[in-house]
């Protein structure tokens, strides 16, 4: 069954992603951390659609940040130029990733939005991010999203890291094995992992090595 949604806002968060707040439907549901299939209602884009993580939800509004690739024709190009009022369709919610409790989040680009719903979700339930870490790469630092508001998250250790960029304030190293091993600790409790397929490939496996055990490994795959 889908679900109609109508715009309310939407803001630039990043030069590349937006902040887009839904009204939400009285009857609508979706544990922190699951997606849904966006649809945007335009000629030529009702047959195209896009999984997108809600990063938060209150009792009226449904919230995504999402990012724009100008490149790809297609729904995330048309992101920045959604306007107050327009109505999008979403799927029902789906998605492996879950709370499973405190331990260390893995993202990579676009991939931290299940993680900020989440991690949104359990702030204000417990008050604290105690015992959690999120380690979060990045092309550049102008790429990392919701960079100040992760930053401020009572509790929660941050570990950014770039790929492209040498003179960045932050780590510049891939996340491979020798990272994770300065970075994860295999027995701080679970493993979410989130972001490109070949990302997630590498840090399984990585991860398996150093002894996590498979059913602490928690991921969610994103194009």
């Amino acid at each position: 069954m889908s679900i109609r949604l109508t715009l309310e806002k939407n803001d630039p968060v990043t030069h590349d992603t937006h902040h887009l707040v839904f009204t939400r439907p009285e009857s609508f549901e979706i544990t922190p951390g699951q997606a849904v299939d966006m649809t945007l209602l335009r000629e030529g884009l009702r047959d195209e659609a896009r999984p997108f993580t809600p990063v938060a939800m209150t009792d009226d509004t449904l919230e995504f940040v999402i990012k724009s690739y100008p490149d790809h024709d297609g729904v995330t190009k048309e992101i920045p130029t959604l306007r107050k009022g327009e109505m999008v369709e979403i799927s029902e919610p789906w998605g492996a990733i879950h709370d499973e409790g405190a331990g260390t989040f893995i993202a990579g680009g676009a991939g931290i939005t299940p993680f900020l719903a989440i991690l949104n979700a359990r702030l204000e339930r417990k008050g604290t991010l105690e015992g959690s870490k999120l380690i979060f790469s990045n092309k550049t630092e102008e790429d990392i999203i919701c960079r100040e508001e992760l930053e401020a998250m009572t509790g929660l250790e941050t570990v950014f890291t770039v790929t492209d960029q040498e003179d960045a304030g932050v780590e510049t190293d891939l996340i491979d094995r020798a990272f994770l091993e300065e970075h994860c600790d295999p027995a701080a409790g679970p493993v979410y992992v989130c972001g490109p397929d070949k990302m997630i490939e590498d840090i399984v496996g990585h991860l398996k090595d150093m002894g996590v055990p498979e059913d602490q490994i928690i991921i969610e795959q994103f194009d």
